[in-house]
C-alpha cells in the first residue's frame, strides 16, 4: 500500500495468526499500543475457535446462553443477510465444516471428510436481550467478516487523524488515500489491478491463502462442505471494514454481487479460470 501523504508513524506486529500494519499521523505511543493490544486479545478470547479458552469453544463443548460480546449483535445480523443472501452458503455454524477438512484448532490439515453445516442456525443460534445463546453445542466461526469487525476496532482506538489499519490485507483507511495493489491469487509477484480507497475499507479473500492437501482451502460452501471452485479471488470496498470483509466472503457465491449492490460496496472478483468480473461502481485500475 502507498499513502498519498505521509503517515510518520508505523507500527507492525503479529496476531490472531496475522500480520499487523498501523501506519498513523499520530504518535502511537504506548498507551495506545496497549489499547490496541487489549482489544485484539479480547476478540480472540470470544471468537476465536482455535483457542481451548474462548467463549465460542466454551459454547462448543456446552451450548447455553452467556453474556452477549459487544460484537455479537453486528456480526451475527451481517451473517443472517449473508445466509440469506447465498441461499445458505454462508453459516456461522460452519466451524465444525471447516474443523473436518483439516482446518481445525490444532492445524492439523487432515481431511476426515465433508460435512455440511446445520442449516437450521438460525433456531440454534440466538443473539437479543443481551444475551447469546446456543440450543445445543455448535461450533461458532465468524471468519467470514470477524477480521474487518476487528481491523475497524483497531482503527477507533488509533490517535485522531490519518490512520491505515492492515491486517493481513483487510484494510481500513482514514482521513488519506491508499493505492493497494490486487494481488494475483497463482502469484503473489503479480497484481492484476490497483484500488485508490480514500474514507474507506479494502478486504480480500482468496483461495491460496490458506489451503492444504489436495485442493482443499478455507471457503467452505456450508450447505456441502466442499471448497469452492468457481472463484479464486474476491476483492470488496465498503465504508467499514466488516462490511467489505463479509461482502468478500459472499462473492464466491451466487448472490454475492445483489447483497454487495445492496450494501453499496464495490467488488472486484476473479473466477479460477482467470478471468476476471467486476461491478459496475468498480473504480479499480484493472490489467487484465
Amino acid at each position: 500500500m502507498t499513502p498519498t501523504a505521509p503517515l510518520a508513524h508505523s507500527w507492525a506486529f503479529e496476531a490472531i495468526g496475522t500480520l499487523w500494519r498501523i501506519d498513523a499521523a499520530s504518535p502511537l505511543d504506548d498507551g495506545v499500543r496497549d489499547e490496541i493490544t487489549d482489544a485484539i486479545g479480547a476478540f480472540d478470547r470470544e471468537w476465536s475457535r482455535f483457542r481451548a479458552d474462548s467463549l465460542v469453544t466454551r459454547l462448543s463443548q456446552t451450548g447455553g446462553g452467556v453474556p452477549a460480546p459487544a460484537d455479537a449483535a453486528a456480526m451475527l445480523d451481517a451473517y443472517d443477510a449473508l445466509d440469506a443472501a447465498t441461499s445458505g452458503a454462508v453459516n456461522p455454524l460452519v466451524g465444525e465444516s471447516l474443523a473436518r477438512r483439516g482446518y481445525d484448532a490444532t492445524y492439523s490439515l487432515v481431511d476426515r471428510g465433508a460435512v455440511a453445516a446445520p442449516p437450521d442456525w438460525r433456531r440454534s443460534v440466538t443473539w437479543s436481550d443481551g444475551t447469546l445463546r446456543l440450543a445445543e453445542p455448535a461450533l461458532l466461526d465468524v471468519g467470514a467478516l470477524g477480521k474487518g469487525r476487528l481491523a475497524d476496532l483497531v482503527l477507533t482506538r488509533v490517535p485522531a487523524g490519518a490512520a491505515v489499519v492492515d491486517a493481513g490485507g483487510d484494510i481500513a483507511i482514514r482521513g488519506t488515500t491508499q493505492r493497494i495493489a490486487l494481488e494475483h491469487p497463482y502469484d503473489a509477484s503479480v497484481a492484476i489491478g490497483v484500488w485508490s480507497v480514500t474514507d474507506a475499507a479494502l478486504c480480500a479473500s482468496a483461495v491460496n491463502r490458506r489451503a492444504w492437501g489436495e485442493g482443499l482451502h478455507h471457503v467452505l460452501d456450508a450447505r456441502t462442505g466442499q471448497p469452492v471452485r468457481q472463484y479464486a479471488a474476491t476483492w470488496a470496498v465498503a465504508h467499514d471494514a466488516m462490511t467489505a470483509d463479509a461482502a468478500a466472503t459472499a462473492l464466491f457465491f451466487d448472490g454475492g454481487p445483489q447483497l454487495a449492490a445492496e450494501w453499496g460496496v464495490a467488488w472486484v472478483r476473479m473466477r479460477t479460470d482467470g478471468s476476471v468480473e467486476w461491478s459496475p461502481q468498480c473504480e479499480a485500475e484493472l490489467f487484465s
